[in-house]
């Protein structure tokens, strides 16, 4: 992350939608997300963004993802592909997809039918 407050600042509400939070940052600029546990970390990088991270977050049902979505653009992701059937994927894959401040791919994915 280029930018670990701005980043923070964008998965906190990003996630939420998901049931993750912050749970720890044992270090300055270190941060762990999860639900029981942390398994999606941040960190504050001396060099430039990453790109080309794709990032996905499976989600029980398809208002997740919408919601989902649409934190994260109100947190200031850009979006980059709207929530939707994937069939390319398979008949069932429901995700969306938003850029980070540092322009990672991160999705929220539904797999079950309707």
């Amino acid at each position: 992350m280029s930018d670990y407050e701005a980043s923070k600042a964008f998965y906190d509400k990003a996630l939420a939608p998901l049931g993750m939070r912050l749970m720890m940052e044992p270090i300055e600029r270190v941060g762990g997300y999860g639900d029981d546990f942390p398994f999606f970390w941040i960190a504050q990088r001396d060099r430039g963004p990453d790109s080309g991270v794709h990032v996905a977050f499976r989600s029980e049902d398809r208002a997740t993802v919408d919601a989902f979505h649409e934190a994260a653009l109100a947190a200031g992701g850009k979006d980059n592909g709207e929530p939707g059937v994937r069939e390319m994927y398979h008949p069932h894959y429901y995700g969306a997809f938003v850029l980070d401040p540092d322009g990672n791919n991160v999705e929220a994915v539904c797999h079950k039918p309707a």
